[in-house]
């Protein structure tokens, strides 16, 4: 993904609310069907990591960078924007 498309991106989030929270659990598998659900739904969502989580947010964006399904568009405080664009009718436009 270009800087190009990653920008777009980042100005459709700046209205988002987070969607899924990181929580005592860390990334369990709970939480990734959640992000994975939300993003089948909204395509572009935001993930909050809480300060009672185990993981620091930095290594949470990375262990989320190494799943192939989606992007990490970006990683503001403990705050993560994860894109996916649907299978079937994606309703964001990517600039090429």
């Amino acid at each position: 993904m270009t800087g190009k498309q990653k920008r777009y991106l980042r100005s459709l989030a700046h209205s988002l609310k987070p969607v899924v929270q990181v929580g005592k659990q860390g990334l369990s598998s709970e939480t990734l069907r959640q992000i994975e659900q939300q993003l089948e739904d909204h395509e572009l969502i935001k993930v909050r990591v809480l300060d009672a989580s185990p993981q620091d947010h930095r290594l949470c964006a990375s262990e989320l960078e190494k799943n192939e399904s989606f992007e990490v568009v970006q990683l503001i405080g403990k705050t993560l924007v994860l894109y996916r664009p649907r299978q079937e009718n994606p309703t964001i436009q990517i600039p090429e």
